[in-house]
């Protein structure tokens, strides 16, 4: 009889597997853009000698979500169209109840259309609109109160630029001076620049955002940029001499009241100091109206006074007719 040969004899080692890690994930600054150390990507190597590090093109997937509060008034719901009309990469949903608990429901909302801001436009009182401006889910959040609203269909301008086309956002010089305003450049950049290559957007330049601050305030404009451009007469390039802005609007006003550490709340890092509350401004015009009465029946008391203490004698012919 033939010898059985061992197990071990015919069982054949498996070889091992590598383990597959995924590449590590750059890293995504404020703007969207990752750092040049971290732009490359080491791409798995076939060999392990020829090791190449392929760079990968990362694309700015900022969305924002831009909604309102129940029972808001027809002018700023305008603007709120206005807004959403200029900015392609926004998306729209449901009011919102103005409440204590809408940083909470807002941050869900955010996280259900897979947005990374948020435009909020509260109003209150159906006179005052305050406008939220977060970054979700870990902040930071603005709190701006909206004065001098003028929408598109109000002003009624001869500009016009293409639909979802980019803009071009310009600042004035104030805001380097302080850490706050850098703040507020910094977020309106990344919620109001729209993403190169969205897939809603034109890739055109025609039109520009401009933010400037004046009184502690930042005002926004919207123009077109009217460029000749004839078959006869055509523009070089560089020929900027040529070039006309034509506003297209809206406009708006926007104070900043609160810069919130979170998402809608959280620790409060700048409080404007000179930021009086529209409540309290329409107080001290009752009070001054309430004084205007005020005059008026001490006015009318003083004159009964005058009259009693100085009462007029009576004449000779004062009861001639007393009889008759």
């Amino acid at each position: 009889m033939a010898k059985k040969r061992k197990h071990s004899e015919t069982v054949v080692a498996a070889p091992q597997k590598k383990e597959e890690v995924a590449p590590e994930r750059p890293k995504r600054t404020l703007l969207g853009w990752k750092d040049k150390e971290a732009a490359a990507v080491a791409a798995p190597a076939e060999d392990k000698d020829d090791e190449v590090h392929q760079p990968t093109n990362f694309r700015n997937k900022e969305k924002v979500l831009v909604t309102c509060s129940r029972r808001i008034a027809y002018r700023y719901r305008h603007l709120m169209l206005n807004v959403v009309s200029l900015l392609p990469h926004c998306k729209k949903d449901n009011k919102v109840e103005s409440q204590s608990s809408k940083g909470v429901a807002l941050s869900e909302m955010v996280e259900l259309k897979s947005c990374s801001s948020c435009l909020f436009f509260e109003c209150r009182k159906h006179k005052d609109l305050y406008l939220w401006m977060a970054k979700c889910p870990s902040g930071p959040s603005v709190k701006f109160l909206v004065n001098a609203v003028h929408t598109m269909e109000e002003l009624k301008l001869t500009g016009n630029h293409l639909k979802g086309s980019r803009p071009l956002l310009t600042f004035s010089a104030n805001f380097d001076k302080d850490a706050h305003w850098k703040l507020l450049k910094e977020m309106i950049t990344q919620i109001f620049g729209v993403p190169k290559e969205h897939r809603k957007s034109k890739p055109y330049h025609d039109h520009v955002f401009v933010f400037s601050i004046v009184d502690d305030h930042i005002w926004f404009r919207n123009y077109q940029i009217s460029v000749p451009h004839n078959e006869s007469d055509k523009m070089a390039r560089g020929g900027l001499d040529k070039m006309t802005l034509v506003e297209v609007g809206p406009r708006f006003c926007l104070n900043p009241i609160k810069i919130f550490g979170g998402s809608f709340g959280g620790p409060t890092l700048y409080e404007n100091p000179f930021y009086i509350s529209p409540n309290q401004i329409r107080a001290l015009e009752k009070r001054k109206t309430a004084g205007k009465y005020a005059k008026k029946v001490k006015a009318k008391t003083r004159r009964k006074v005058h009259e009693l203490s100085n009462q007029l004698e009576a004449g000779e012919f004062s009861e001639m007719w007393k009889d008759q």
